[in-house]
């Protein structure tokens, strides 16, 4: 029978020797070796493979002993966790979570079905606290007028703001948008934009044409 010491990795080499230093020194107390580290970084995106899932579970037989600093270091969610705390019990695995004191001999007993069945409940209600905040989340926003996205109909910011009478003026006056845009200094396609958004075209009489429009222009 061996022992293998699993290590999930978030940032640097000191949340490393951290999980190394607290796994010695409880094999150690329990007069044990540590015959293997298995070590994976840690990201919500990886699956099995990436957290070297398949390749820790390959090392170990029935009989054999799987030690963590913690039962976090099992996975990022608590589905997770209980997904493969549940494979190590039908290997016969015996595992140990050090810092919460957690250890199952590798049997099938009622201590351990009583223990899986109350992960999966607290699994359970993660999720439904997380749906809970965050549609808690979503009605504070709408409540503090910030839905997600912009909302129909909206004006968005422009470097022309504050300009609108400035511009209504010399397009009344028969200025063309080129040379508006140029005085400006913005392109004529979001000066006519602006234009539009903000309703600053002059009314064209009835019954001018374009070419009379063009003909007022200096």
């Amino acid at each position: 029978m061996k022992t293998v010491a699993y290590l999930r990795v978030s940032t640097g080499s000191q949340d490393l020797a951290n999980q190394k230093l607290a796994i010695l020194d409880h094999a150690r107390q329990k007069r044990f070796a540590v015959d293997r580290f298995v070590e994976a970084q840690a990201s919500s995106r990886k699956g099995p493979d990436q957290r070297r899932i398949e390749e820790l579970l390959g090392a170990l037989e029935a009989g054999d002993r799987l030690v963590v600093s913690e039962l976090s270091r099992l996975g990022r969610s608590l589905g997770q966790v209980i997904q493969l705390v549940d494979e190590l019990v039908k290997r016969r695995v015996r595992f140990t979570a050090i810092k919460e004191g957690i250890r199952f001999e590798g049997k099938q007993d009622l201590q351990t079905k009583v223990m899986i069945a109350l992960f999966g409940l607290f699994a359970e209600v993660e999720r439904d606290l997380i749906s809970e905040r965050t549609k808690e989340g979503l009605a504070a926003a709408r409540a503090r007028g910030r839905l997600l996205g912009r909302p129909k109909g909206s004006l968005g910011r422009s470097k022309l703001d504050g300009k609108e009478e400035e511009i209504r003026k010399l397009l009344e006056k028969a200025v063309s948008k080129r040379s508006l845009a140029k005085m400006l200094d913005v392109s004529t396609t979001n000066l006519r934009h602006f234009i539009r958004a903000r309703g600053l075209a002059p009314e064209t009489p009835k019954g001018a044409t374009k070419r009379q429009a063009r003909g007022r222009r200096p």
